[in-house]
């Protein structure tokens, strides 16, 4: 007889019930977890949660493996067993310079008797490798097995502490699997990564227990996903980035891009930053815009992976004993010295944030001399038990910042270096809030927090002033031309060309075209959308997602500042700590004086100049946008999307009103002809925004 249904149910509705809440559960996890779209609140996850495992503890038959409430780990394990896998993890070669990769590029085209390759690029994420493999469920395809790398032939099984990652499905559907042409049984392969936030997280909680510190994020996944006790890593934020679907060893698709898609297309969280390329112009390309960027991303990276596209090629290409010939990461070449710290002072970002630099002896590392490198913060400084005047081991990689890898010896005469209580830029108090890290200056008129706040007001994605570039804001900040971002709109082109910088021959003055550039940007600034002069303010933890949203919701920047903290918590994505930050931007004297110039000189603060309450043709509809577009890059068309009140998803489903399809579409297209989702072109898509 099966078990107590519970207050007021039976056992066939608490059955239905169960396979309900599952449903939405995993429906939730996918959106919040996936893509980074949560629609309901944690406590309201919580308590469906909490609904589940009480019908669940009533009537044991009813749990299944890939149910969400297995996620949450059970008895810890006596002891790691270990299996073999499906076929050989190898390792990957380096190239390190432009020399190495187009060395890489001449021996796959000779191998595969090509004039050009297509290739595919993605980020190299630092952490742990996971297999894991599906097998055939009844109701389609489940998750039966992880393994780590291991020795690249037998791995780990750490299965129960792979179903607590809340990005990796537990279950498949068999309609999906049809749907993309992936069989039942297959293997996902991919990276395990703790987020910077995630990983800042745990070391606040591991230093209040006073416990020791993790060193860094790979490190604490690593140990994360290996625990014996799975509930140990279900409490700690782990993220799975897939790189790679087989089936029985080998490639499904006839090339590697449409793996990427199709698990993209499964509800795996595919790394979005991912590229077709063309040739060895197109790995040096995309290497020259995203080794530059890795300390922008939320994870880390310890470079990046070039990948032959086509799978007849690649199986043409093979392997050594150790790596295949068709692949390869490309990293910043770290390079390592000794040398003595002089002394520590500190640099003032944009938030405010106080970081402690170290000042060096000046030393050669990879033909630059370095005088500096970054200490992060007064914990990192504690963990490496670094003084003035010891001897350490100073790394650089590529263009990254150089930085204190370890102490060498300590000096004979060794001191310690003491975090200031006021910034050395304008003597305002130095705060370092309750569970972070990171130090602040709390006046947000600093001239070195003013700096960073102009270059990422007249970034493209906000205020988009073409010309605003680093030595002028540098000129104008240093001469006093500019005290706030409102001052920006108070220069005149004869000020701006008459401004210079210094150059190996000579100073170069601006000049009148350059100056007429930028001024032309700032007037044509004014009419941004509301939502990215929202981003454009920096208001310490908007982002430009959240600024948009915030825009949509309340339709004018009054409306945004008078909002109480419950108020604001009523928009998507804003829970109480972005809340907070926004009202405490906002009770500033300092923000609401600025606020008031910028109002003066004319920006736009509602939805539409002086009208808030226009009529948005677009209310209510979900967007997906796949290829390319013509007339409008992508970040411009979402803008004019969620402008006009439609909203912008990165998965096609029933829930989708219109895919714009642009050249070379993806598998979005697929998925929205199987679901019978309109699909426009750029020119429907010009229509519906105009009403």
């Amino acid at each position: 007889m099966p078990a107590d249904p519970g207050p007021g149910l039976t056992f066939d509705e608490a059955r239905v019930r169960v396979a309900r809440l599952r449903v939405e559960l995993r429906r939730h996890e996918h959106l919040y977890y996936v893509l980074d779209d949560p629609r309901i609140s944690d406590a309201e996850f919580d308590a469906l949660l909490r609904e589940l495992q009480r019908l669940e503890a009533r009537h044991p038959v009813l749990i299944t493996p890939d149910s969400p409430s297995q996620r949450v780990g059970g008895t810890p394990r006596d002891g790691m067993e270990k299996a073999a896998h499906s076929s050989a993890m190898l390792s990957l070669d380096n190239a390190f310079d432009d020399g190495e990769l187009a060395d890489f590029d001449r021996r796959a085209r000779e191998l595969a008797g090509a004039d050009v390759l297509d290739y595919v690029g993605e980020l190299k994420l630092d952490g742990l490798s996971l297999a894991v493999r599906f097998g055939t469920a009844d109701a389609g395809s489940r998750l039966e097995l992880a393994l780590t790398r291991g020795d690249g032939v037998d791995g780990e099984v750490v299965t129960p502490n792979a179903r607590t990652l809340r990005s990796l499905p537990l279950s498949i559907p068999a309609s999906e699997l049809d749907a993309h042409g992936v069989p039942a049984g297959f293997e996902v392969r991919g990276e395990v990564v703790m987020p910077a936030a995630a990983f800042a997280a745990l070391n606040a909680r591991q230093r209040a227990d006073g416990k020791p510190l993790f060193r860094n994020p790979r490190n604490a996944a690593a140990g994360s996903l290996r625990m014996l006790d799975a509930a140990v890593t279900a409490s700690r934020r782990l993220d799975f980035y897939p790189y790679l679907l087989v089936a029985a060893g080998q490639p499904v698709f006839p090339s590697h891009w449409e793996s990427l898609e199709s698990l993209a297309a499964l509800g795996f969280k595919v790394n979005p930053v991912r590229e077709r390329l063309r040739g060895v112009d197109g790995l040096r390309r995309f290497r020259d815009i995203w080794l530059p960027r890795r300390g922008e991303l939320p994870y880390e990276i310890d470079g990046l992976v070039f990948k032959v596209d086509a799978v007849d090629l690649q199986r043409r290409l093979g392997a050594t004993s150790k790596s295949p010939r068709w692949a390869i990461a490309c990293k910043p070449a770290a390079q390592q010295v000794e040398t003595v710290i002089e002394g520590v002072d500190v640099q003032v970002g944009r938030t405010g944030a106080v970081t402690p630099r170290a000042r060096l002896r000046p030393v050669e590392v990879g033909g630059v001399t370095v005088s500096r490198a970054t200490l992060h913060n007064e914990d990192e400084i504690a963990r490496l038990g670094l003084r003035i005047g010891d001897t350490v081991l100073v790394e650089r990689s590529g263009d990254v910042i150089p930085k204190v890898v370890r102490v060498v010896r300590e000096g004979a005469e060794r001191r310690p270096f003491v975090m200031p209580s006021h910034c050395p830029a304008c003597g305002s108090p130095v705060v370092r809030a309750e569970g972070e890290a990171v130090a602040r200056c709390v006046n947000a008129s600093c001239s070195a927090r003013l700096k960073e706040s102009i270059l990422h007001f007249a970034r493209r994605t906000a205020m988009d002033v073409d010309g605003m570039g680093e030595w002028l804001v540098d000129a104008l900040v240093d001469g006093g031309f500019v005290q706030d971002l409102a001052d920006l709109y108070e220069l005149r082109v004869e000020r701006l060309a008459d401004l210079t910088k210094e150059t190996k021959v000579s100073p170069a003055r601006l000049g009148e075209k350059s100056a007429a550039r930028v001024m032309a940007g700032l007037e044509r600034s004014k009419e941004v959308p509301l939502g990215r002069l929202v981003f454009g303010l920096g208001i310490r933890h908007v982002g430009e997602r959240t600024a948009a949203l915030l825009a949509d919701h309340f339709r004018g920047l009054d409306r945004i500042a008078a909002a109480s903290a419950d108020e604001l918590e009523q928009v998507e994505e804003v829970g109480p700590r972005i809340a907070e930050s926004i009202r405490t931007f906002f009770a500033s004297a300092r923000n609401r004086e600025l606020i008031e110039r910028l109002r003066a000189h004319g920006l736009r603060f509602g939805a539409d100049a002086g009208d808030p309450e226009r009529p948005r043709p677009l209310a209510g509809k979900v967007f997906v946008l796949t290829g390319t577009l013509a007339g409008m890059s992508r970040d411009e068309a979402k803008a004019r999307i969620r402008e006009a009140g439609g909203k912008v998803s990165g998965s096609v489903s029933r829930n989708t009103h219109h895919v714009v399809a642009g050249e070379n579409p993806g598998s979005k297209l697929r998925k929205a002809e199987q679901l019978g989702v309109r699909v426009i072109d750029e020119a429907g898509l010009r229509a519906l925004l105009t009403g």
